[in-house]
C-alpha cells in the first residue's frame, strides 16, 4: 500500500510544481531563467517515471524502480533549486547567460521580439513568499517531496 501512495506522491509532486511554474507565467506574467528551465526538465522527467509506473502493479518491481527514479528526478530538481537560490543569495556564481522569451514567425518578427523581449537573469528573484524565492520553493518542495516517496518505498520493503 506505500508503494502505491508513494508512486501517487511521485506523480503530484512534479505535476503540482509544474502547474504553479507554467501558472506563474500565465497568470503572474513571470518568465523563467534558464536554471529555472533546468529545475523543469528534471521535473518532467519526473511526471513520465512516475507515469510510467502506473502502467504495472504498484507491488512490482518494475513500478518500485520507476517510482524510485522519478524521485531521484524530483531531487535532481530539488538540487538544481539549492543551487538557483545560492545564486539569487551571491553565494554562488551563476550562468553568464541570460534567458529571453523571444520568438516569432518570420525573421523581421523574431529579431523585433528578441529587442523587446525581457531579458531574465539566474540571479535576480522574480517572486517571493515568506523571503523565499521560487527556486528556493522548488527546493524545499523537491527534496522533502523525494526524501518522502523514498521513505515510502524504503518502509514498503521492509515490510
Amino acid at each position: 500500500m506505500r508503494t502505491g501512495a508513494a508512486r501517487l506522491l511521485a506523480l503530484l509532486i512534479p505535476g503540482a510544481l509544474l502547474a504553479a511554474a507554467f501558472g506563474s507565467e500565465k497568470f503572474g506574467g513571470l518568465f523563467p531563467c534558464e536554471m529555472c528551465w533546468w529545475q523543469r526538465y528534471a521535473h518532467f522527467a519526473a511526471l513520465g517515471l512516475a507515469a510510467v509506473a502506473f502502467t504495472a502493479s504498484a507491488t512490482t518491481g518494475r513500478s518500485r524502480l520507476l517510482t524510485g527514479l522519478a524521485a531521484a528526478a524530483i531531487a535532481v530538481s530539488g538540487a538544481i533549486g539549492v543551487y538557483h537560490t545560492g545564486v539569487e543569495l551571491k553565494i554562488f556564481e551563476g550562468l553568464t547567460t541570460c534567458t529571453s522569451t523571444a520568438s516569432g514567425a518570420t525573421a523581421a518578427d523574431l529579431l523585433k521580439s528578441i529587442l523587446e523581449a525581457p531579458v531574465v537573469r539566474c540571479d535576480q528573484v522574480q517572486w517571493s513568499f515568506l523571503g523565499i524565492s521560487m527556486a528556493g520553493w522548488n527546493a524545499i518542495i523537491s527534496l522533502a517531496g523525494a526524501a518522502s516517496v523514498a521513505f515510502l518505498l524504503r518502509r514498503e520493503r521492509r515490510s
